[in-house]
This record gives structure tokens, C-alpha cells and sequence, in this order.
């Protein structure tokens, strides 16, 4: 069974994506650790304890996602069908939230970020479209070979 190109592609974004979720958990570590400890020396409060375990909540997060789009990004090349199903999923949630930024811009009358918004959902509508395609959702599934050209 050959791979649509545009799967790899999205399972090449995911493992950018976790990539850079690493090294947003590696900043957070390192930028909490620092603001953490500047904190307490300059005081007896619980400021820097507040301030480090807040990065480091945002680390595991970041690391929680690293590992989600890893596994993702595996899955859509190895033609899992639930990595399809999840990724699916996922899109939604980002248009869900998009549409919400769509509204937010519009009532303060933001244009650039409406814009923006505008794009991540055609993109977002575009993937899912993309992934329910029938020769795409055939690749998923282990059917002809010769429909899962990209």
C-alpha cells in the first residue's frame, strides 16, 4: 500500500510540531527554573515556588503534546487509521476554537488576527476534507494501491 504524499506531509508536521512542543518544554523548564529562583532570592515569598511550578506544569504539558503528535505522526505513516480518525478530531477542535477566535476578532474589531483565524480554518477544513477522501480513507484501510495515489 503506497502512502498519499499529502499523509506524510501532515505526519511530517506532527513530528515538527513535537519537536517544537520539546523545546517549548525545555524553555519552560529553563525559564521558570530561572524566574523561580530569582524570585526567592530577592524574597521570602512563595512567588518563586508559585513561579517554578508553574513552568514546570507548562513543561509536562508541552511534553504531554510532544509525545501526542509523536505518536500521531507515527501512526499517519504507518497508515494506522485511528492516527486518521485523531487527526480528524483534532482539526475540529482547531476550527471549533478558531471559529470562536473569528467571532472575538470580529467583536473588537481586530482584523489581522481575523485574517489569520480565516486561514487556520481553511486549512483545518481543507485537512479534514483531505483525510475523508475516499482513495486516502482506502490507503487507511489497506485497499488498492493503485486509488492511494496522492
Amino acid at each position: 500500500m503506497q502512502r498519499p504524499t499529502g499523509v506524510t506531509i501532515l505526519a511530517v508536521l506532527d513530528l515538527i510540531g513535537a519537536a517544537l512542543c520539546v523545546l517549548f518544554a525545555l524553555g519552560a523548564g529553563a525559564l521558570s527554573a530561572f524566574l523561580g529562583t530569582a524570585a526567592a532570592s530577592q524574597s521570602h515569598s512563595p512567588l518563586g515556588v508559585i513561579v517554578g511550578l508553574g513552568g514546570a506544569v507548562a513543561a509536562v504539558v508541552f511534553l504531554l503534546f510532544a509525545a501526542l503528535a509523536i505518536a500521531i505522526g507515527i501512526g499517519m505513516l504507518k497508515l494506522h487509521n485511528w492516527a486518521r480518525l485523531t487527526t480528524i478530531v483534532l482539526t475540529a477542535l482547531g476550527v471549533a476554537s478558531a471559529l470562536l477566535g473569528i467571532l472575538t476578532s470580529m467583536a473588537h474589531f481586530v482584523i489581522g488576527v481575523l485574517i489569520y483565524q480565516l486561514i487556520v480554518v481553511a486549512i483545518d477544513v481543507w485537512i479534514i476534507v483531505y483525510l475523508l477522501k475516499p482513495h486516502v480513507k482506502a490507503a487507511f484501510a489497506g485497499g488498492n494501491a493503485s486509488t492511494a495515489a496522492a
